[in-house]
């Protein structure tokens, strides 16, 4: 049982623990369930190396005969019957009526036939006309090319050529900066593909980018948990430079992890950081990652969503992560873990982080797929917490100091009330209990935000700073009442 943000563990939603969890030690985190209203999400797992996932080839095309025709006749002639009956394959279709008079089906097209087999007469107007435009463009088309083949026969260079070069052809195909394809140039030298092993040779792939010159690399914590103790990390730049990474630090809680390349190259260019809290719905966006094992891969889509809880871990319950998350439907992959999601400038505005799956997915039962819903962390938050890394290599964590129920069906974040001494569920030393906060309370805003379930009120909370002072709402017998708090801190994982 917590005594500051988290509740006890719990099947559904994860459980939050009474500090951020421990590093998670494997790399692969599996979805915790989540709250009533909560997205259940899956955090995207490094995977293996390229060439070693399940693979399924493609056939062959084949150009399939005509359905029921036969060889085109000649010029003026009209066409021969349809073969029917032939064996092999594709087998006849059903009747279809031809244009105009004559082939397949016997009548005008659409036209009903008589008692005795033969198409009605052809009725006069707008319809005959339109019919006599579709032939005269057919016509027109196919003496124009017999004209234009005349003209080229006697070209004067005499070579017969029918090339045609128009005068204002650009000698080179220049790209906007500004475009999809410029931005993704600018930004493909500054992400890496990180490959993550622990000493019994487990690991995986992710995603990371370039956070300074100093050859610090941002990324998420559940891509390099596994390499964190003794294991091996190295980071792969898009001109296929290979470099000894080392872990500076990790935030659990956060998901957020900071490396550093050994030895790191000169003229590093950093991604230039947005602003997540201007980011609107709809603004275009763009994923850089390694999908799969699959390096150097971009993908677009658009914000979808802003300020979605979302909750994600290895299943453990007390290994959980929480963000209020931007949501995207740019394609989001196991791979594309740490790898930066751009805005339509070229700026980072998040850290791709999780995915909500439909199920397994993949050949074979493997990993889960993009089904359009991917989230990210914000870089304002990640930006915060790769600072406090850098520095003393540890998380800061804002706390209330209340342990919170997941299993509440609430709405709102239940303050629990049982499982330990009512000091141990609200600190009355700590924030919430300074500001009159008690067991069996219901938070219901916080920052002006509705509050809905428990893990939403820690995702809320991380986004600001120990010393923000915040507006809260809580209920008690029913009766709302709004006081200010000033968050306290925790440092660490646990």
């Amino acid at each position: 049982m917590s005594n500051e943000n988290e509740g006890t563990a719990a099947p559904t939603p994860p459980a939050a623990p009474s500090v951020p969890p421990a590093p998670a030690s494997e790399t692969q985190e599996a979805t915790p369930a989540p709250a009533a209203g909560e997205p259940v999400t899956q955090q995207l797992p490094p995977t293996p190396a390229p060439g070693t996932e399940p693979t399924q080839q493609i056939p062959p095309a084949q150009a399939p005969p005509a359905y029921g025709q036969a060889p085109a006749p000649a010029y003026g002639q009209a066409p021969a019957p349809a073969a029917h009956g032939a064996e092999g394959w594709p087998p006849p279709p059903p009747t279809v009526p031809a244009y105009g008079a004559g082939g397949h089906g016997g009548g005008a097209w659409g036209a009903p036939l008589t008692t005795d087999g033969h198409p009605a007469p052809k009725p006069k107007g707008k319809g005959g006309l339109v019919a006599g435009v579709l032939v005269a463009a057919l016509l027109a088309g196919g003496i124009g090319g017999g004209v234009g083949y005349w003209a080229a026969q006697r070209s004067d260079d005499g070579t017969g050529s029918t090339t045609i070069s128009a005068a204002n052809t650009p000698k080179d195909l220049k790209r906007e900066a500004g475009s999809i394809a410029g931005l993704a140039a600018g930004a493909l030298p500054s992400v890496v593909t990180i490959e993550a092993s622990a000493g019994d040779g487990e690991g995986g792939t992710g995603t990371g980018f370039v956070y300074d010159q100093q050859g610090h690399i941002l990324t998420n914590n559940h891509v390099v948990a596994s390499a964190a103790n003794g294991g091996k990390l190295f980071a792969t730049f898009s001109d296929g430079k290979r470099y000894d990474a080392e872990v500076v630090g990790r935030a659990q809680g956060y998901d957020v992890a900071v490396l550093k390349l050994k030895t790191p190259p000169a003229g590093l260019k950093p991604l230039p950081l947005g602003d997540s809290e201007k980011v609107a719905v709809g603004d275009s966006t763009i994923a850089i990652g390694a999908p799969f094992g699959l390096s150097n891969t971009v993908t677009t889509g658009i914000v979808s969503a802003k300020n979605r809880p979302v909750a994600s871990g290895d299943g453990s319950g007390s290994k959980n992560s929480y963000m209020s998350a931007l949501q995207t439907d740019a394609s989001i992959n196991p791979g594309n873990s740490g790898g930066p999601l751009l805005d339509g400038r070229g700026a980072v505005i998040g850290i791709n982080s999780a995915i909500q799956s439909a199920g397994n997915g993949g050949f074979g039962g493997g990993q889960a797929g993009s089904i359009g819903l991917g989230f990210a962390i914000p870089i304002n938050q990640a930006k915060n917490v790769a600072e406090s890394l850098i520095k003393t290599g540890k998380p800061v964590y804002p706390v209330i100091s209340v342990s919170v129920d997941l299993q509440a069906k609430s709405e709102g974040a239940k303050i629990s009330e049982q499982g330990a001494a009512a000091n141990e569920l609200v600190d009355p030393n700590g924030p919430a209990g300074k500001a009159g906060l008690k067991p069996g309370d219901i938070i219901t805003e916080f920052g002006g935000k509705p509050v809905d379930s428990g893990p939403t009120l820690i995702s809320m909370i991380w986004t600001y700073k120990p010393g923000d002072t915040v507006k809260l709402t809580y209920l008690r017998g029913g009766k709302p009442t709004t006081v200010d708090i000033t968050l306290g801190s925790r440092v660490g994982d646990k």
